[in-house]
């Protein structure tokens, strides 16, 4: 997702690994890295984050369109041999599925890699009603991967047919729910889904809101969570916990809302503010920590060395 000049990302809920009784486990969050170093690099300016069940950081690079990838217990990440990004300078979203393939969005490419970098497939997507596309963030449902574009007001779509990624095409131009608001100011950033693929939650700097979609009717309305604007960059959704990552518009940090069972109202609960965050842009769950991008987006190139910030989830141990 991105305000200008942020763009952000994308986003994941993920569970914590626990240590098996009687063998040696993984570590406990007291002994995992406060701090982790994406890259020492001049101008890498990371951007998405993502981590897997068994406690796998994948993080994007605006800079250089590289992913980077490194364990929950190590400080430091490593580049992804991801074949096929060389000719995409800048890579925002990223995720995984649940075969273990990495997701990723950067300009007007989404692409498919295996865990050992090997390109499955790659998908353009078309221009909207403003241009070219610039794809921001996605999220795997089910039967589709759902992708927002910063540059248009539209959500493209590309259907899961078996182990089959089908065309990236416009699916959704998001206009509809607030027709007077100009059309190149949406600046469409993070997407989530709920665990069904039947609602989507879709943050816009832009209109500093995160709107409610319903991927069966194409209803979009906005998520009512009070007076207080609330334009996310990127976000994780667990259960009916909504993790935010604030950068426009309101202190830097995190921000958690907790949703009713329609996802179509919330409060905000907690607002980490205070943490160690550079122009964060987005962030993963994992366990009893949040993991949170310092892009430093707001000063390209920049300083090395570019980090993700880990800080306990003050829900942990609550209701999901």
């Amino acid at each position: 997702m991105r305000r200008v000049p942020v763009r952000t990302a994308c986003l994941t809920a993920v569970v914590l690994l626990t240590a098996l009784a009687g063998t040696p486990g993984p570590a406990t969050a007291r002994d995992l890295p406060d701090t982790y170093v994406v890259s020492r690099e001049p101008g890498v300016l990371p951007e998405g984050i993502t981590v897997t069940p068994d406690g796998t950081l994948y993080v994007s690079s605006d800079g250089h369109g590289t992913l980077y990838r490194g364990r929950v217990g190590e400080p430091d990440l490593t580049p992804f041999p991801a074949r096929g990004l060389e000719d995409r300078p800048s890579t925002l979203g990223v995720h995984t599925d649940r075969r273990g393939r990495v997701l990723s969005v950067g300009g007007a490419s989404l692409t498919v890699h295996d865990r050992h970098g090997r390109l499955l497939a790659t998908r353009t997507a078309r221009g909207g009603p403003l241009g070219a596309p610039h794809l921001n963030d996605l999220v795997v449902t089910r039967d589709a991967v759902y992708v927002t574009d910063w540059a248009n007001p539209v959500v493209h779509r590309a259907e899961i047919r078996g182990s089959t990624l089908g065309p990236l095409e416009p699916w959704l131009d998001v206009r509809s729910a607030f027709p007077r608001f100009p059309a190149q100011y949406w600046l469409l950033n993070g997407i989530v889904a709920d665990d069904s693929g039947r609602t989507l939650l879709v943050a816009s700097n832009g209109t500093e809101a995160v709107w409610r979609v319903d991927t069966v009717t194409e209803e979009v309305s906005r998520l009512d969570l009070g007076d207080r604007s609330f334009g996310p960059d990127g976000m994780v959704l667990h259960g009916r916990t909504l993790y935010a990552v604030l950068n426009y518009g309101a202190p830097h940090g995190v921000y958690i809302a907790r949703l009713d069972e329609e996802l179509r109202t919330g409060t905000v609960t907690h607002r980490l503010t205070d943490g160690p965050f550079d122009l964060p842009t987005t962030l993963a769950r994992h366990g009893c920590r949040l993991y949170v991008v310092n892009s430093q987006l707001d000063e390209p190139p920049g300083r090395p060395p570019y980090t993700v910030s880990a800080v306990d989830d003050p829900t942990c141990g609550g209701a999901p």
